[in-house]
């Protein structure tokens, strides 16, 4: 079974909106464990807009599934990184002003620093996932990193299957054999929904992960956080 891990930043934006602690983002995450889902992804960025440093080491004590924490390997991202030992870290290569993420990396033009970045995470026992394109160059250029698995960015896909073009998913499942045969593990993440996941999933070979965050988030205030987080898991299965 592919593993869902909820990215809860859309919950720190509406407590942000108003001020105080509601939604309180650690019962959300405590909440969200305990309906199924078998990760908490966060992606803080410098304005702290939505999810706060503070908040990555408050909820170290209460994600007892997978914690992954992405963001662009700044200083002060990879220092927050090394201080809270998250079990994954995802490596996004996101402007400070991004609204969010809207490109992989380029693995070939930035292996020197993906690969210094990655040894020194691995350096602390923690996982490492690098966002990428599905393009064979670039999954290609992150196994010269070191990286244990890739996160394809999965935009495109999800642009193309709304479309109606189901062949908007050929370069993501071209891009997962190769993962698989250069023996890195394979997420993916941004734009997965209730309507394309189980489509997505049924394509890519040996998917480990799923971050979803917006889409769950949205659906769930009409369906339910807990109803659409089992909704997720049943279709991953």
């Amino acid at each position: 079974m592919t593993k869902l891990s909820v990215n809860i930043n859309k919950i720190a934006t509406l407590r942000n909106a108003r001020g105080g602690n509601v939604p309180d983002l650690l019962k959300v995450a405590k909440d969200i464990q305990q309906f199924g889902a078998q990760g908490i992804t966060i992606h803080p960025r410098p304005d702290e807009r939505h999810i706060r440093y503070q908040d990555a080491r408050d909820l170290k004590s209460v994600v007892y599934t997978e914690y992954n924490i992405e963001g662009n390997p700044e200083k002060s991202f990879v220092d927050l990184v090394l201080e809270v030992r998250p079990t994954q870290v995802t490596l996004v290569p996101d402007a400070v002003d991004a609204i969010t993420s809207d490109a992989g990396w380029d693995t070939v033009k930035h292996k020197d620093f993906l690969t210094e970045i990655t040894q020194e995470f691995h350096r602390n026992d923690i996982r490492v996932s690098i966002f990428v394109d599905p393009v064979k160059a670039m999954v290609e250029g992150a196994k010269a990193t070191g990286t244990d698995r890739i996160e394809l960015y999965t935009e495109a896909f999800a642009h193309q299957y709304g479309l109606g073009n189901k062949d908007g998913v050929q370069p993501y499942t071209e891009a997962a054999i190769l993962a698989s045969e250069l023996e890195l593990g394979i997420n993916a993440g941004h734009d997965l929904s209730l309507d394309n996941i189980r489509f997505f999933k049924q394509n890519i070979p040996d998917l480990l992960e799923v971050s979803i965050g917006h889409a769950l988030i949205s659906e769930a205030i009409s369906l339910g956080l807990d109803n659409v987080v089992n909704m997720y898991l049943n279709k991953l299965r």
